[in-house]
């Protein structure tokens, strides 16, 4: 197996302003009464106390008194996928100025070395999150919801028009859709090997992306880590946004046996994760991952 030559740091994003990044306590404090009340009468999520438990021991040890912060905003639903990516496809003025309205600014504020003008993604100071869109068929959705740091592979990537894309392990969509605003690649190919997921992934893009470049982006079901011999350097760029450990999904699980057994299943993912960025490199000349949430690119050949 060829593995990647080089490591490339992608420059850290502009500071956040002051106040941005971390939950406020009062916020934090009424977390867990929010979560035990009703709204619109709906039960709102419950935390599993044997994955939190857990949770305490490891990250306690491994964050410190980082740890708390990290707590404060994994058990507060309002914090999660609390940034508006815009589709460039279905581009609405009143919506921008709705968003300044309501407090939101870009993301990124910064000189980057790359940051295509139509990549547009605003986020605001307050916890809170914008209204989601229904999937509709025929009609595209005017933004997606994310947490901004998915947007960081993205532009360590720096997809330009023509170049042949791989999205190895693409659900729900959100890093393709995202790179389909910044450019548009000769071959965009998205893989997503879990079934369930898989099916998702098709909706997002049918939610996202017109007619007729939608006919031009291929979706396949194969296992990330076969898919270094099927397709041998067949890619200029690949993006590896590898399973992680999704540990904000498995606090709120309803089924405790089912969570114990995912927090047992853990210990394998960093195997999993090398395994198939070691396949991604071999089927491109540049290719970009995340591990725990930070981008790392790597130099195929």
């Amino acid at each position: 197996m060829r593995l990647p030559r080089a490591v490339a740091r992608l420059p850290p994003p502009p500071l956040p302003r002051p106040g941005a990044a971390l939950l406020p306590r009062r916020a934090a404090a009424r977390a867990s009464e929010q979560l035990e009340n009703k709204t619109k009468g709906k039960p709102q999520k419950q935390i599993c106390q044997v994955v939190l438990d857990h949770f305490e021991k490891q990250y306690t040890t491994e964050l410190g008194h980082t740890w708390t912060s990290v707590r404060d905003v994994l058990t507060y639903p309002l914090c999660w996928q609390y940034a508006i990516l815009l589709n460039k496809f279905s581009q609405s003025s009143e919506l921008e100025t709705t968003l300044g309205v309501k407090g939101y600014h870009p993301a990124f504020q910064g000189p980057l070395p790359y940051l295509p003008a139509l990549l547009k993604c605003y986020i605001r100071r307050t916890p809170g999150r914008f209204p989601a869109q229904k999937h509709q068929a025929g009609k595209l959705k005017e933004y997606y919801l994310l947490n901004a740091a998915s947007l960081l592979p993205v532009l360590a990537l720096e997809v330009k028009d023509g170049e042949d894309v791989l999205d190895l392990c693409a659900a729900p969509g959100g890093k393709s859709i995202a790179m389909l605003q910044c450019a548009y690649p000769g071959q965009f190919h998205c893989n997503e090997y879990d079934d369930l997921r898989s099916r998702w992934l098709k909706q997002t893009i049918e939610s996202f992306i017109p007619y007729p470049l939608i006919n031009l982006i291929t979706v396949s079901k194969l296992d990330g880590r076969q898919i270094g011999d099927l397709k041998p350097e067949l890619y200029d760029k690949v993006l590896v946004d590898a399973p992680c450990s999704n540990d904000r999904s498995w606090l709120f699980s309803s089924d405790v046996q089912q969570a114990t057994l995912r927090l047992m299943q853990r210990k394998e993912l960093p195997s999993l994760q090398f395994q198939l960025l070691s396949h991604g490199a071999e089927t491109a000349d540049y290719a970009a991952t995340l591990y725990g949430g930070l981008p790392v690119c790597t130099h195929g050949k």
